[in-house]
């Protein structure tokens, strides 16, 4: 596909069609679980080689570009469709095929419009002056960098081209330790964009021949074949360096910890029976896994769906359980905000032995329609929440610190494991370990796959090990490098103990967070602004 002239042989635009819409879905089969990463690396070339046409119009380049942000987003994030059935919340099945349609397309066309904003952007910056290859790698690759940096902050985000990597291309996740997971993106960016302007090179090299390029081919195609090989094998050669840097854990720090993976479908939490069934099974794993001596147990996200009041907690079925052991308890359940009436969070406890003011991490970054409904003046008419409580939802605060009973602890609450900043945060304020609780019921193994390749990411980032507990699954170990220490198998009921490290090491990502990004938006600018001035 790549040595084809995408700009002028493949002038047929239904050809054209296919390479690009095939080009995007073979992108979406980079991530977990069919971890088609190498292709990461090569399939946006064609786009950005069809951008370099400054003859093709407009509206083509942004319906070709459209097309290829719903290849990738749209196969990639294809396990959003297993909301249906949602009649048991009430729904009509013709209501719960439109609302599970409505957010799948929402959620693709979120990444589409990155994909149009980056390829409409950089097309109008060539029209306003002229860049060499090189300046046009640079510049594409901000631009991506600068709108998944806007992205990033919003309410959707999942999809980000760095995770197409994880969880098996271990050496370049590593970059994520520099400056984060942009940093990753920003190298298949420069890649692809570099292989875009060598075909581009080959071109026009053997267009001025009029024939093969054989013995023709000029120091500017050369240097740029050689570029593309050296930016690919330098970015793995350094991630491998810090892939191969020791651990350095001391037994004094280690940590036993216990998860349980209670796989309670959602749908039965709604009733008495379902509650019984939750409590039954958690205390059962909790007293299990405190017998077997672990320090603490993890449980689930909403592992417990009812709301925890913290004036009865003393006579709470939990809150009993723990005391007469050794063994904290991390809770996943439902609060009350203190300041909002009748709203609540999504929160983690820990309930530690003689301890009475606990510790409560709320979740961050809440799911659109699931746990609050955007636009509700518009929306929530029309569409039902899919969370099993009959209240609004607040997220946590961006400054939390939550206190393990051994320490700080960095943690995310399932969606919170997309956004690495949230990680990032809580490192930097001391966070010694990673717990990161979720649901994933009802989606499917490949959503939980994807779910712990997020959570990988976020290991390797902070140098931080990382205990992820689950609903159905995946729940697992994974160490600093981001090797999976275990992994549970899914939709079963597990209980799992296993030791980790608390740790005090700060990669250049806590410390700084994402620099690359700004570093790449003024080398940019100062280029363009260069430039402009010598014209």
């Amino acid at each position: 596909m790549l040595p084809l002239d995408l700009t002028q042989s493949l002038k047929s635009l239904p050809i054209r069609t296919l390479v690009i819409l095939g080009a995007g879905l073979l992108m979406g089969l980079t991530p977990a679980p069919t971890n088609a990463w190498p292709l990461a690396w090569i399939t946006l070339t064609p786009l950005w080689v069809l951008i370099q046409n400054s003859k093709l119009r407009t509206h083509t380049l942004l319906t070709l570009s459209a097309l290829w942000g719903l290849g990738y987003h749209g196969l990639s994030l294809s396990w959003i469709t297993y909301l249906h059935p949602l009649m048991w919340l009430g729904i009509p099945w013709v209501l719960s095929i439109v609302i599970t349609a409505f957010a799948w397309a929402f959620g693709s066309l979120w990444g589409v419009a990155l994909v149009l904003a980056w390829s409409s952007g950089l097309r109008a910056i060539q029209r306003w002056v002229a860049l060499s290859p090189w300046a046009r790698v640079l510049v594409g690759t901000a631009l991506w960098c600068g709108l998944e940096a806007l992205w990033s902050i919003g309410p959707l985000y999942w999809s980000s081209l760095s995770y197409t990597q994880s969880p098996h291309n271990l050496a370049v996740l590593h970059l994520g330790q520099l400056s984060g997971q942009l940093t990753v993106t920003a190298a298949i960016l420069a890649v692809n964009g570099l292989l875009a302007e060598t075909i581009r090179a080959w071109w026009q090299t053997r267009e001025r021949f009029s024939g093969t390029i054989g013995g023709q081919t000029t120091w500017s195609v050369k240097s740029l074949a050689g570029a593309t090989l050296a930016v690919l094998l330098g970015v793995h050669l350094i991630g491998f360096s810090l892939y191969r840097q020791p651990f350095a854990d001391i037994p004094e720090a280690v940590l036993k910890v216990g998860i349980i993976q209670g796989n309670v479908p959602t749908r039965e939490k709604l009733s008495m029976q379902g509650i019984r069934q939750a409590r039954e099974k958690y205390l059962q794993g909790y007293q299990a896994l405190a017998a077997a001596g672990v320090d603490a147990v993890l449980t689930p996200e909403g592992a417990i769906p009812e709301i925890w009041d913290p004036f009865t907690q003393q006579t709470h079925l939990f809150y009993k359980a723990v005391q007469p052991n050794h063994t904290a308890l991390w809770l996943g359940t439902f609060v009350v905000a203190p300041t909002e009436n009748f709203h609540i969070t999504q929160s983690l406890l820990s309930v530690v032995p003689g301890v009475t003011e606990l510790s409560q991490y709320n979740k961050i970054k809440l799911v659109p329609l699931g746990e609050y409904i955007p636009l509700q003046s518009v929306l929530g008419e029309f569409i039902s929440r899919l969370s099993p409580l009959d209240t609004s939802m607040i997220p946590g605060k961006t400054d939390q610190q939550f206190q393990s009973g051994f320490g700080p602890a960095a943690v995310g609450i399932c969606y919170d494991s997309a956004y690495g900043w949230v990680f990032r945060n809580q490192v930097a304020q001391g966070g010694e370990f990673i717990i990161t609780a979720s649901n994933n019921d009802p989606y499917p193994p490949r959503m939980m796959a994807q779910h712990h390749a997020q959570d990988v990411m976020r290991a390797i980032e902070t140098d931080r090990w990382a205990v992820r507990g689950t609903n159905t699954g995946l729940s697992g170990i994974v160490n600093p490098h981001g090797e999976t220490v275990w992994l549970s198998t899914p939709n079963q009921f597990v209980t799992h103990a296993d030791s980790i490290y608390r740790r005090q090491t700060q990669t250049l990502y806590v410390r700084w967070g994402d620099w690359v990004t700004p570093l790449l938006l003024v080398m940019s600018l100062g280029w363009i602004g260069l430039l402009k001035i010598q014209d």
